[in-house]
């Protein structure tokens, strides 16, 4: 029990010191999340969209394909994405492996099937309830699916919050391609997993803080984009 408290109060003494290698590690942890997060929106919600409105054959299947890499494992992506920028691979001549550059790759196709099978299931519901207008209207399917991901916005958020989440949360894959590099490609994941195995526990307590904040912040804030998009349109 001494132990414990001794490391949490140490770890909040590194939190409200503002330590550099808390603030480093943060930073960088928010940088390649958010910025596989922007890449995942560019790609999952459109494609989440053409899913909810398109009725073509071999759908269901795609559909039961997106639903079931939501669960897909983070070290798979992450050998994947290591072989593909490995010196043997196919990118390996853009030398990225182990750079926050692999990092965003990796994250980025962990978050699109996410985002894409929310925004499949909350434009497909939006599509049934605007199917006879958007069709009367002589809408084209494209045009159908611009409409509707505007409509839908307010509702896609909690996708794109649930990226994020996922994004900052994940370990496996980043730590395959980026290699846990100290001020190059250390996450808070990692760190925390490596903090730990070396005894030092008041960073990694540090990190698990603030870790733990960001997605308590953002399960509030989807949870607040939930119930504010049902009272909107109610």
């Amino acid at each position: 029990m001494n132990g414990f408290t001794l490391a949490f109060s140490e770890a909040l003494a590194l939190l409200i010191g503002f330590d550099h290698r808390v603030a480093e590690i943060v930073l960088l942890s928010l940088q390649v999340s958010g910025l596989a997060v922007c890449l995942g929106t560019l790609v999952g919600l459109p494609l989440g969209a053409c899913l909810g409105v398109g009725r073509f054959p071999g759908r269901q299947v795609l559909v039961v394909i997106l639903n079931g890499c939501m669960g897909l494992p983070s070290v798979v992506v992450g050998v994947v994405v290591y072989l593909a920028l490995s010196r043997s691979g196919p990118l390996g001549e853009l030398g990225l492996l182990y750079s926050p550059s692999a990092m965003v790759i990796a994250q980025t196709l962990l978050v699109v099937p996410l985002m894409a099978a929310i925004a499949r299931q909350t434009v497909e519901d939006a599509w049934r309830e605007y199917e006879e207008e958007l069709t009367a209207m002589r809408f084209r399917w494209f045009d159908s699916v611009r409409v509707l991901l505007h409509d839908c916005r307010h509702s896609l958020m909690v996708a794109v919050l649930a990226g994020l989440g996922r994004a900052m949360s994940e370990v496996g894959a980043v730590m395959i391609v980026g290699g846990n590099i100290d001020r190059s490609t250390r996450t808070m994941t990692t760190a925390i997993a490596l903090e730990t195995s070396k005894g030092d526990l008041p960073l990694a307590v540090a990190l698990g803080l603030v870790l733990l904040a960001v997605i308590l912040l953002l399960n509030g804030l989807a949870y607040g984009l939930r119930l504010w998009a049902m009272r909107r349109y109610a």
